[in-house]
């Protein structure tokens, strides 16, 4: 193997171990949380700048200062919670007790939300629930770009068919 060949294998693995630290330099200042398949939980008394979860659901009943998201999974947000940002949950449910705080807006697509009277929301409050959202999402974009993906293969077979020459 050449001497270059050789250091383009080694691309990779410096590509892998920049964006690890770069990451972590980012995440350095914050106290996010991200996670796969894995439930978020924020207990009393502690403070979490953002909180993510894909797949899995967000508990909170300490602070946090940023955004909760979950996508495929629920948030609960226990009595004395605080959200400053948004709370927003994709395919699950939202739960707000009694003096809860989110200090922004509320959004849910594809679940429901139910809150107590006495907690507090600081923004808008938008349900979209029912499959009905979930389909109009999520799979409309899908079906979309298969017709499109179909429209392409249709014009360069249209442009790559032999041409027959007309009988005189």
């Amino acid at each position: 193997m050449t001497h270059s060949l050789r250091h383009l294998r080694l691309l990779p693995l410096v590509l892998v171990f920049l964006v690890a630290l770069s990451s972590a330099a980012f995440a350095a200042g914050r106290s996010d949380r991200t996670q796969v398949g894995n439930a978020i939980y924020v207990g009393l008394g502690e403070e979490v700048q953002d909180a993510t979860c894909f797949g899995c659901s967000i508990r909170v009943r300490g602070h946090v200062t940023g955004d909760v998201t979950a996508f495929g999974g629920s948030v609960v947000v226990e009595d004395q919670g605080q959200i400053n940002g948004d709370a927003t949950v994709f395919g699950g449910d939202l739960r707000i007790d009694k003096d809860a705080k989110v200090a922004r807006d509320v959004t849910v697509f594809g679940g429901r939300i139910r809150r107590d009277p006495s907690s507090t929301v600081g923004g808008d409050v938008t349900n979209m629930g029912g499959p009905g959202w979930m389909f109009l999402i999520f799979l409309m974009p899908l079906i979309f770009l298969g017709l499109l993906i179909a429209l392409i293969v249709w014009l360069i077979r249209l442009v790559m068919r032999p041409r027959v020459p007309a009988a005189a």
